[in-house]
């Protein structure tokens, strides 16, 4: 009651700074943070080589952050009021700066993943705590705009993470990934000291209020479901003793800190946020959001580099007019949402986005680069009316003093249906490729024509080239086999699409629960 008086008393408050600038600032450091979840991907090959490990060793430099940032992604909000929220922030900021050094430096493997689990652990504050700051630095009527330029990074981020890594490694060195975070950090440490200010009514918290069983139930839980997701498809998922041990620890984990947390006295993280419904509908939507935005991320890229040969720069730049159709899209939402219902820009943004993955489902072997960007662009039209939106209405009803709580929540959610989707649709990608091979290769025999006549042709090729009868036929045979094994992984492919497609089509309808009306003016066109 008294934090809440408290917000009452200093609701005309606003930071001394100019607002735009801290939201620069404070996306600024952000943006560095969600780069370096994909920047690494692509430099793995380069790293096991130079520290002589092997492929399957040095995925765990990408294991190690996500399991350090998943946990601190939740518990986010109470360290901001344990340490100050701006305090934690410049923390954050300075620590995850030193460990990129220090990845940047390490000699052998064993050192990278402990200081990736670092630079994994600082970074898992810096998103929540910028949507913290700029919920506190702008009223309700203009967070659109201001969520606006965090939605920019938070797409665009991703997108840049191979590109750049792919770029940085075969031009410098795997090192320099993570030595390009050290100018940036400074920087940003600097200008977070100067302009960001924590508000009056931030709730203060004390070592002896810790939530110790809440703390390592979120911790279990979360670590158990992260390592379960990254390396699941490696393990061969619930044959392996090893993801059946994970995965029952994380649902325990992740039941239990339920259960803890809305019976706990003081939680880690007070789930009573939930009772907006704005807010738990806006949770609903950007865990799909994630879910399928991060799926079809991997997809296309994947898709490139297997079956059309190429190599991460080209890969990346193949997402590249998706992000510049974000960068142009979303002031053009930002002008649309004073004048229509949110609920209703939201539910556009998922039918566009799942007509998109519908459309996506024409991938074809011989695609060329225009038709994949194009594709690409397609799939990014409907997040333009998804992260400002949903962003925005989420927040307009909670109460000031949970906003760390919310913002730590939302985000959590987002990433950790991310990495579902991930692994959700490489593990399709194998499985449905087996199974249309199954399916095609009763069509692979002496007696269906169309094959007969694929394998003439390549062996009229090969003839011309020299080869003997035998040999011709034996490599045309070969040939045919790739072709085929070839349609199986673009046909699976197009089933993640599809599945992707039905996902967002399904969500749609739900949005009408969120509480919205026209007013509002430049906020979430009512939310109230």
């Amino acid at each position: 009651m008294s934090e809440a008086l408290a917000v009452d008393e200093h609701h005309d408050w606003k930071p001394k700074a100019n607002p735009w600038a801290i939201v620069v600032v404070v996306t600024l450091a952000a943006f560095m943070e969600i780069l370096d979840t994909t920047i690494v991907n692509v430099s793995l090959p380069h790293i096991a080589g130079s520290l002589g490990a092997s492929y399957d060793e040095s995925t765990w430099a990408l294991t190690s952050y996500l399991l350090a940032n998943g946990i601190v992604l939740t518990i986010s909000g109470w360290l901001s009021s344990l340490l100050g929220r701006k305090r934690y922030f410049v923390i954050c900021v300075f620590m995850f700066t030193v460990c990129s050094f220090l990845c940047g430096a390490a000699t052998s493997l064993g050192q990278l993943v402990v200081f990736r689990l670092l630079q994994g652990f600082f970074g898992g504050g810096m998103q929540p705590s910028q949507q913290s700051i700029i919920l506190d630095t702008f009223p309700p009527d203009k967070r659109a705009a201001a969520f606006g330029v965090t939605a920019i990074a938070t797409i665009v981020a991703p997108v840049l993470g191979p590109t750049l890594g792919g770029y940085i490694t075969d031009t410098y060195s795997w090192r320099w990934v993570f030595f390009i975070n050290i100018p940036v950090g400074a920087v940003a440490v600097v200008l977070i000291s100067m302009l960001v200010e924590d508000p009056p009514w931030l709730p203060r918290s004390h070592l002896g209020d810790i939530d110790y069983i809440g703390l390592a139930l979120i911790s279990l839980g979360l670590g158990a479901l992260q390592l379960t997701l990254d390396r699941g498809q490696d393990e061969d998922w619930l044959d392996s003793s090893f993801i059946r041990t994970t995965s029952a620890l994380a649902a325990f984990g992740i039941i239990g800190a339920i259960a803890w947390l809305l019976t706990a006295r003081k939680p880690v993280l007070d789930l009573s946020v939930l009772k907006d419904r704005n807010f738990a509908m806006s949770c609903v939507c950007i865990a799909a959001t994630g879910g399928v935005l991060y799926a079809g991320a991997v997809v296309i890229p994947q898709f490139t580099q297997t079956l059309l040969g190429y190599n991460a720069t080209w890969s990346g730049l193949v997402l590249s007019p998706g992000a510049l159709m974000i960068i142009f899209m979303i002031p053009i939402v930002g002008r649309i949402m004073p004048l229509v219902q949110t609920r209703f820009l939201i539910a556009l943004g998922f039918l566009c986005m799942g007509a998109s993955f519908f459309y996506s489902m024409r991938l074809t072997t011989d695609m060329d680069f225009t038709s994949l960007m194009f594709l690409r662009a397609a799939q990014t039209l409907g997040l333009a009316f998804l992260f400002v939106p949903i962003s925005t209405i989420a927040f307009a009803n909670v109460p000031r003093q949970l906003n760390g709580d919310a913002t730590a929540l939302f985000v959590m959610l987002r990433n950790v249906f991310g990495s579902i989707g991930i692994s959700v649709a490489s593990a399709l990608i194998l499985r449905r490729s087996q199974v249309h091979q199954a399916y095609l290769s009763q069509w692979a025999s002496s007696q269906n024509q169309a094959f007969n006549a694929l394998v003439e042709t390549y062996e009229r090729s090969l003839l011309t080239m020299g080869r003997t009868a035998s040999a011709a036929h034996q490599e045309a045979l070969g040939k045919v086999y790739q072709v085929y094994q070839d349609q199986a992984a673009t046909l699976a492919y197009s089933d993640v699409f599809l599945i992707a497609g039905i996902i967002s089509f399904a969500v749609a309808p739900f949005c009408i629960l969120l509480l919205s009306s026209r007013k509002g003016g430049g906020g979430p066109a009512g939310a109230h």
